[in-house]
């Protein structure tokens, strides 16, 4: 049945992709965004930001499923900002009557004592956005695999640009990193089954890798040759930070919080989503030929 949803970020990497899912499924789509005179995706514009109570209300009237993709990774404060964001979003939804909000979070264990500051924050912007009482359903997601994920364009660029990568332990810790379109999948599949609602899932692909199996996996898809990786143990990530922005496109602050999480192991403990919305999930090899599909053909 076709449903009236909003989506907060529908500019982003995300929300962009899943605005035009939407609308192929017959969703009404309202996407917010900023700058509704430049935004040239599928639905319909609304002018609002999540820092204006005033206006996320009336981007809300008359919506029924509400979807949260909205984060601050590129600000040293990030953690208050998304908070208070959260907390707008979540009171507005109340006063307008959406029935529901959909959030895509983070994996990684709860009783995890060492969860970075990025993953503390997905923690809690998953509680606060069920503050006032509307049901959120939360998916959990490691690495997303797709052009235009800030994660991905760190690995893409990082083979594209090092004969020999020179690496913190980081590099070591495993991880289940998932394509894009299994991301959208999941993210269209929940809003069309009623007893998400409340509730909280992990996603991910088909493989468990380290992330210098990654990067030496995306080097010989790409024809490369063999990327020489060694790890130097005092490489912290502040400096790991730093030297992102050397040898990338990706700011300092983004670069930090980021690597704070992949100290973090990140795999998934419960596939239960796979029983309400089946299907084969995408190994890495593909995923990545998908990303670099895309991004060819966006150039």
């Amino acid at each position: 049945m076709p449903r009236r949803v909003l989506i907060a970020g529908a500019t982003g990497f995300i929300g962009s992709h899943l605005a035009r899912a939407l609308a192929e499924e017959g969703h009404q789509v309202r996407a917010m965004t900023r700058h509704p005179e430049t935004y040239d995706g599928a639905g319909e514009p609304f002018e609002a930001d999540v820092t204006d109570p005033e206006r996320l209300r009336q981007a809300m009237e008359g919506i029924e499923v509400a979807y949260y993709l909205v984060h601050s990774l590129g600000s040293d404060d990030f953690e208050k900002k998304d908070a208070a964001a959260a907390r707008a979003f979540s009171a507005a939804a109340k006063e307008t009557g959406v029935e529901r909000i959909i959030y895509l979070g983070g994996l990684g264990r709860d009783d995890d004592g060492a969860l970075s500051a990025h993953l503390r924050s997905r923690r809690e912007v998953e509680s606060l956005l069920g503050a006032d009482g509307v049901p959120v359903t939360v998916l959990r997601a490691a690495v997303v695999i797709g052009h235009g994920s800030i994660a991905w364009e760190i690995t893409r660029q990082l083979v594209d640009h090092l004969p020999l990568m020179v690496a913190p332990n980081w590099v070591s810790t495993r991880t289940q990193p998932i394509a894009l379109a299994d991301v959208i999948r999941y993210l269209v599949g929940v809003l069309e089954a009623p007893e998400t609602a409340g509730q909280i899932y992990e996603i991910g692909g088909r493989d468990v890798l380290r992330y210098q199996d990654m990067l030496r996996r995306a080097a010989r898809i790409q024809n490369h040759r063999p990327l020489p990786l060694v790890a130097l143990p005092l490489f912290t990530p502040r400096l790991s930070s730093y030297w992102l922005a050397l040898v990338t496109d990706v700011d300092v602050p983004t670069g930090r919080n980021l690597i704070d999480s992949m100290t973090t192991e990140v795999i998934v403990s419960d596939d239960s989503i796979t029983k309400i919305i089946p299907g084969e999930t995408m190994g890495y090899d593909d995923a990545v030929r998908a990303a670099l599909a895309d991004r060819a053909a966006a150039v």
